[in-house]
């Protein structure tokens, strides 16, 4: 006679209603989440299928080694008409995928419309409204152009840009000089202060950080952002640890700074209000990681990551085509006293270009600030990262998390693992108001679309595919 036993101890696989029903009556039991790949969905499980059958490796792992060896430098700030690549002397470049001005945002059009008359093109908002419609400013994505830009920002050929150099990988990069918070225009404003703060970067600061970096040669942006992951910075949403660091690196250089007195207390004013003044020095340096590994062909690991408010678009590592996708509305948010999330505009901005190198929301585990956005406890913000972590093919070796024990951020945003699991990346923002002229009116996390990822895993499969 068989003995059976005198308890049970189970293992539910799938459905946790069973779980719960055999919790309910007192008995051990052990639940395991499982789903089918990509939703069940046929076609992607047979892209799927042949990705994963593909010999990708060795062209991810190079990807990966660039993205977390290779070491990026602001070495310079100029004006944009200078060093950027294409950049035409009637052209604006936006972030996102290219959109044409029928189809740009409310916020965008007003920081379009404050740079056209900061350029001197138009004396103001209406009449450079006329010269966007006509065609007579050509638009452009900046990811075009080796240049990111943060939120709505409109980067005009006159406006200063910190200059980023990859020496292993052989690339350089751009990115805007942070306009700081409040009444500017990449926020989606365009009243007279946002555009006298453009033409303030141009003609006080722009010249000014040229001088100090001059003084104190190459800056290591990614050993300053290192620290302040260290710090509680997230290098995105919250960066004021990185900015300290990167302001007192520069403060004997700011202290020998001669001219106008009050140019100086001007310059002075703006980088002691401005929190996010690291921000875009990090976007430059993510930005010159990413067209280092954009090189490699065959890779399945994401290099380009950006949206304009209409549209969101993603790029795999050795190829140049936009996937792209509506943008999605910035979910996990805290809003400003009086509005909510009618009031938000959709997700906006290159800045995900952080993501891809392991900050932003990769690193939402360490910081206090972003852990406010995903349910206020820390065990919140660690199962963020965590479920990046599912993503990605790879930990940094560079940003590390004291608050796991020193564990590498998730690094490589991996689309197979995207598409198996359902996961998108989240992105840490700003947000902005949909039509009013507001400005910013909140901060949360945007997770990417599926569809963009879908549409760049069935491209990778047709070109691994055996012919039939």
């Amino acid at each position: 006679m068989i003995e059976l036993p005198s308890e049970a101890r189970v293992v539910n696989v799938g459905l946790r209603m069973f779980a719960d029903a055999v919790a309910a009556q007192g008995a051990a039991v052990v639940q395991v989440d499982a789903r089918p790949p990509a939703h069940g969905d046929p076609e992607l499980v047979r892209a799927l299928t042949d990705v994963y059958a593909a010999d990708l490796e060795a062209a991810n792992a190079e990807v990966l080694r660039r993205l977390d060896r290779e070491v990026p430098y602001v070495v310079d700030v100029r004006p944009a008409m200078e060093v950027v690549p294409g950049m035409g002397d009637r052209s604006l470049l936006h972030a996102g995928p290219p959109i044409a001005w029928a189809e740009v945002c409310d916020p965008l059009r007003r920081s379009m419309r404050a740079a056209v008359v900061a350029e001197g093109w138009a004396d103001e908002p209406g009449t450079a409204e006329r010269l966007l419609t006509s065609g007579e400013v050509t638009l452009s994505a900046a990811n075009e152009h080796d240049t990111v830009v943060p939120l709505a920002t409109a980067l005009g050929p006159s406006a200063p840009v910190w200059v980023v150099d990859d020496p292993a990988g052989g690339t350089r990069a751009f990115a805007p000089l942070g306009q700081g918070s409040g009444d500017v225009a990449w926020l989606g404003r365009e009243s007279p202060a946002a555009i006298e703060r453009l033409v303030f970067l141009r003609t006080v600061a722009g010249p000014m950080l040229k001088e100090i970096v001059a003084r104190t040669g190459p800056i290591d942006t990614f050993a300053i952002a290192a620290q302040g992951v260290q710090m509680g910075d997230d290098v995105h949403m919250r960066v004021q640890a990185s900015t300290g660091i990167v302001l007192r690196t520069m403060l004997p250089a700011i202290a020998a700074l001669g001219g106008d007195s009050a140019d100086v207390a001007a310059f002075s004013a703006y980088l002691s209000a401005n929190h996010l003044f690291f921000l875009t020095m990090a976007m430059a340096s993510a930005k010159a990681l990413t067209l280092s590994a954009g090189r490699v062909p065959g890779s399945s690991i994401v290099t380009t990551m950006a949206r304009n408010g209409t549209t969101y678009g993603v790029k795999l590592a050795g190829d140049r085509r936009w996937f792209v996708a509506d943008s999605p509305p910035v979910e996990a948010a805290l809003f400003h006293p009086g509005y909510g999330p009618r009031d938000g505009a959709p997700d906006i901005g290159d800045s995900a270009v952080l993501e891809l190198v392991g900050l932003g929301g990769s690193a939402s585990a360490g910081s206090p600030a972003v852990a406010a956005f995903l349910g206020g406890s820390m065990a919140d913000a660690a199962s963020a990262t965590a479920e990046t972590r599912r993503i990605c093919a790879a930990e940094s070796t560079r940003f590390t998390l004291p608050t796991m024990d020193f564990r590498g951020t998730p690094l490589g945003v991996d689309v197979r693992r995207v598409v198996e699991t359902g996961i998108t990346p989240r992105v840490n923002t700003g947000i902005l108001h949909v039509s009013s002229g507001a400005g910013q009116v909140g901060a949360g996390v945007a997770s990417a679309p599926f569809a963009a990822f879908r549409q760049a895993l069935l491209a990778l499969a047709r070109a691994h595919r055996a012919p039939p």
